[in-house]
């Protein structure tokens, strides 16, 4: 097979990934809560957040100036995945597999969980990018041994902390792993050292933005683990690790054992070390379970190869197209139960097939009627058309402020409002340190969650004399069913005030 037709083939992969993404997202589903909160970042650039590190922020800010569509939206985690099919395609050249193993590793990641993740715009799609590719470094260090590996590596690695904190799982995997096999040697050579150098100046902006702010990463880690991974189950946390890749996991599984037992691939052993180290780290923390989803494309690359060298003889032959053909079969269940391609009401009726594959488990550990991520991307055009409608109304816009409950009702009323001044802010996440304290208030907007724990207002009716509800969201499939939009008017004391003590 010529080159020619092996790059048509590559940019077939790479287009189709991209139909995939755009196709498999049902009209019904609107943005998610969290990348709202990312968008908003590109408003407000800085060398940190309290919830991400910069880089979410600097694409962000190109996703506005591109015109801030969903087209845009969805663009970066689409090419984000396609990157990755790239780099496994491209790890897959460098151990020397041809036709068959390029189209069997680039099929096995196409046919995944990564649709799944590639659908939304957060940091987790370019995190599993920087994995696959610091691998890739690490492989052509092995075997070229030219120093522009370990530079390549740093920058990776750099770009893979100022996305998402998690790289650094990774790296503590390595670092036995290295040492425990023949790449220990690295350990005595200057590059190797200057690479870490790099590295390090690369990411210091962001190190000092931390140390400056007081730590906000331990904080924001302190109250995930205490609101979300303490539901985690180190055994589910296992199990989801089958389903990730089900359609390679006959390429993922034989390839953690090829390289014991088949010699070409006995110097890269610190790949499946790093990954029983990583995994063993993520057990004992109760990390999510797609924190780890990085480890397994370079591993679906050495399977490709592995198992082409394996069905190359004999009656092993006819097994190549039954491997295709069981990537396939296998996404079928992934596209049905994992992605949005049902609508809500839809998935309600067939509410006991997810629910018998944990798909209505949420963070909180309960079962609830809709996937977590499907629930969070209900209801917030009607939420900010709701608030538009109230904001509308009101004469003195200057002196209105529109504060929520959480950063998803925030960043979703900035985004779809047709209000460009609206500025919606909360004491959640990093909206905290947006609020405008440069004016009185004389109104505020208030979006309430739980309404119906608090029906007297006693806190709103502290601090103004009026306070009205609006209006609700009434979306049944929505997270945010039920939350109230509230009027507050004639404050008892200066707002501004009360807010510059809360925010000190």
């Amino acid at each position: 097979m010529s080159v020619s037709k092996k790059t048509v083939l590559l940019w077939t992969f790479i287009l189709f990934k991209f139909i995939l993404q755009y196709s498999i997202i049902r009209a019904e589903y609107e943005l998610h809560r969290d990348e709202f909160l990312h968008l908003d970042l590109g408003r407000h650039l800085a060398w940190g957040y309290t919830s991400v590190p910069p880089l979410t922020g600097w694409i962000s800010w190109l996703i506005i100036a591109l015109g801030n569509t969903v087209f845009w939206v969805k663009f970066f985690p689409a090419l984000f995945g396609a990157l990755t099919i790239l780099t496994v395609w491209k790890i897959t050249e460098e151990l020397k597999g041809s036709f068959y193993a390029l189209i069997l590793g680039a099929l096995a990641v196409t046919f995944s969980s990564l649709p799944r993740l590639n659908i939304l715009y957060q940091p987790n799609s370019l995190d599993v990018l920087c994995w696959t590719l610091l691998y890739y470094t690490l492989i052509c260090y092995t075997n070229h041994q030219q120093k522009k590996w370990l530079w390549a590596a740093a920058l990776v690695f750099a770009i893979g902390f100022l996305n998402k904190y998690n790289i650094v799982f990774l790296a503590l995997g390595l670092l036995p792993a290295l040492l425990l096999t023949g790449q220990r040697k690295w350990f005595g050579s200057k590059n190797f050292y200057l690479a870490l150098v790099l590295a390090l100046l690369l990411i210091s902006p962001n190190l000092i933005w931390q140390f400056q702010n007081h730590l906000p990463v331990f904080k924001h880690m302190k109250e995930l683990s205490e609101t979300q991974l303490v539901h985690v189950n180190r055994m589910d946390f296992l199990k989801d690790q089958l389903f990730f890749f089900f359609g390679g996991i006959f390429l993922w599984i034989p390839a953690l054992f090829s390289f014991y037992f088949y010699k070409p691939f006995r110097k890269y052993l610190f790949i499946p070390l790093s990954f029983f180290f990583t995994i063993l780290l993520f057990t004992y923390l109760k990390a999510k379970s797609y924190y780890a989803i990085g480890l397994y494309p370079v591993l679906l690359a050495f399977g490709a190869v592995y198992l082409e060298q394996a069905c190359s003889q004999g009656w092993k032959r006819k097994l190549k197209p039954v491997l295709i053909f069981l990537i396939l079969l296998f996404f079928e269940p992934v596209l049905r139960l994992s992605l949005p391609v049902y609508t809500p009401a839809q998935i309600t009726d067939q509410k006991a097939r997810y629910k018998r594959f944990g798909a209505l488990r949420w963070e909180d550990g309960r079962d609830h009627d809709l996937p977590q991520d499907f629930a969070d991307m209900q209801g917030w055009k009607e939420l900010a058309t709701k608030v538009d409608a109230l904001y509308g109304s009101l004469q003195d816009k200057k002196h209105v402020l529109v504060i929520c409950d959480n950063y998803g009702e925030a960043g979703a009323i900035n985004f779809y409002s047709r209000y460009k001044d609206i500025s919606a802010v909360s004491f959640n996440a990093d909206y905290k340190n947006w609020f405008h304290l440069d004016r009185e208030i004389h109104q505020a907007i208030m979006v309430k969650e739980n309404i119906n724990k608090d029906v007297d207002h006693a806190h709103e009716k502290a601090l103004f004399n009026k306070v009205s509800v609006y209006g609700k969201v009434e979306n049944p499939y929505a997270r945010e069913k039920g939350t109230a939009i509230l009027l507050l008017s004639e404050p008892k004391t200066s707002i501004r005030k009360l807010l510059i003590e809360r925010l000190k």
